[in-house]
């Protein structure tokens, strides 16, 4: 139906099912959605909100894997002759999906037929796509990565692929999917990987297929663990740095042949062009870091409705992706991390005296403080052999204004605790860069794509503790 929709120069809007009927509502409203497409089994909450808001909805229906998609009610279907007459517009908006809402409220990113276009070639030139080429999906395909990275990129490269029986991501059944459909990539999220990896070191399959590349994006993928995992499947994993607005790929690191893939870095920028800017719009030099910046046939051209979005994130003729990095002498990026997400910890104290004229507040230097990199602490983390998922967060602090805080998952079979993860970050990191505090769980929240957000994590932890003052998350 997606591929359906665009086609015919209507716009796709995908939502994920388990919306609760207020996200719904925002959704259905924010989108102006004129027909909603809802699969037999239906969906309570959805429907009832479309209903509300008095958009027709459409029951859609495979019959059989040989048949034509079935319309009920029928009334709007149109002859195919019809159809074939229509011509598509690289203006025509095809795709609009909404940010993750990392730091605010999801922001609509209209998504061109020129963007798509623009994307599915910059994909096929750095990944060398082809028809012999084949993969498995097990993203979710209302999110950019999923939709467009696995699905779109595949179709446009005339490749194959393969949705799992089980509509989602199964550990158990992944490499039998794999090997049954001949993959030659797939392209998840870090946590997946991560999954892998444990089921791999506690049960491992016979063989596993021979893969030209895997790929990794939506966060940042640890170097250690980019090494367990060529090491475990014996395939190159190629880290990328994408977004929504930018119809997902703005930098990737090589196949090969191309030139080396650098753990701890998202590549070099692909189909668009990159700097990195400070505050006042002045593009840096090499290894300077400030915000990365992008320009292109990929990129968005406004958010829908949001002049506010607008005019901070399309400023000085780029957009503004939000996140910190630097270019390095080879034109390698590097991310620090998102501007927001950015943990302050001071480094002056307040330090009072008293003068003729009274008592005056001055600012001692503290050695103690400085700007935090949550990447960073989570890179460290993640190298302890006994721990399998970390994530650092920010909260807020009296004395210093904002402190670093951490979430651990233990490896199975484990018994590290938090003395021992405090010891191991205080042998490879600076004092100030210490979580203060460990949450040893079991899980951490994520969205449904499997992106741990840091806003979520901190919410979650900091909210079991009944003293906890919650950090200010907002516009």
């Amino acid at each position: 139906m997606f591929l359906a929709v665009i086609r015919v120069r209507a716009t796709a809007a995908p939502l994920n099912s388990v919306y609760t009927s207020e996200e719904f509502e925002f959704y259905l409203s924010d989108s102006e959605c004129k027909l909603l497409l809802i699969a037999k089994e239906g969906n309570e909450a959805d429907e009832a909100e479309a209903t509300k808001l008095n958009i027709p909805q459409i029951v859609v229906t495979l019959p059989h894997s040989d048949s034509d998609v079935s319309l009920i009610p029928s009334s709007l279907q149109s002859d195919s002759e019809s159809v074939s007459k229509i011509v598509n517009e690289p203006s025509d908006v095809a795709l609009f999906l909404h940010t993750s809402g990392t730091t605010s409220r999801p922001k609509g990113v209209p998504l061109t037929q020129h963007n798509l276009v623009s994307f599915v070639n910059n994909i096929k030139s750095v990944y060398k796509l082809t028809e012999s080429d084949s993969t498995v999906i097990v993203l979710p395909l209302f999110h950019v990565h999923g939709l467009i990275a696995g699905l779109l990129s595949s179709l446009g490269a005339g490749g194959s692929v393969t949705l799992p029986a089980s509509g989602r991501f199964s550990a158990s059944s992944f490499w039998s999917d794999m090997k049954n459909y001949n993959t030659t990539w797939y392209t998840v999220v870090p946590t997946i990987h991560q999954i892998l990896l444990d089921r791999h070191f506690s049960n491992p399959e016979s063989s596993y297929p021979k893969l030209r590349f895997i790929r990794s994006c939506s966060a940042a993928l640890a170097p250690s663990i980019l090494s367990r995992l060529e090491e475990a499947f014996g395939a190159p994993v190629l880290e990328a740095y994408a977004m929504t607005e930018a119809t997902h790929l703005m930098c990737s690191n090589p196949l090969p042949e191309n030139g080396p893939h650098l753990p701890g870095s998202v590549g070099k920028p692909v189909g668009q062009e990159m700097a990195i800017l400070d505050e006042n719009g002045v593009v840096q030099g090499p290894d300077a870091k400030g915000e990365v910046c992008i320009r292109g046939p990929n990129v968005t051209k406004e958010y829908k409705n949001n002049p506010e979005a607008n005019k901070s994130a399309f400023q000085f003729g780029w957009f503004h992706t939000g996140d910190v990095g630097y270019l390095d002498t080879y034109g390698y990026l590097h991310l620090v991390g998102r501007i927001k997400e950015l943990i302050n910890r001071r480094a002056f104290l307040p330090l009072r005296d008293r003068g003729k004229d009274g008592i005056h507040s001055a600012l001692s230097p503290n050695p103690t403080g400085g700007k935090i990199s949550p990447i960073e602490v989570d890179v460290v983390l993640v190298s302890h052999p006994n721990i399998a998922q970390a994530v650092a967060f920010v909260v807020p602090d009296d004395k210093y204004g904002e402190e670093i805080n951490c979430a651990v998952i233990p490896r199975e079979g484990s018994k590290i605790d938090e003395a021992e993860v405090v010891g191991f970050c205080k042998k490879n990191l600076a004092a100030f860069k210490v979580p203060k505090k460990v949450f040893m769980t079991d899980s951490l929240p994520k969205t449904t794509s499997g992106k741990i957000q840091r806003r979520l994590v901190a919410e979650h932890f900091l909210a079991q503790i009944s003293t906890a003052k919650l950090p200010k998350f907002g516009a």
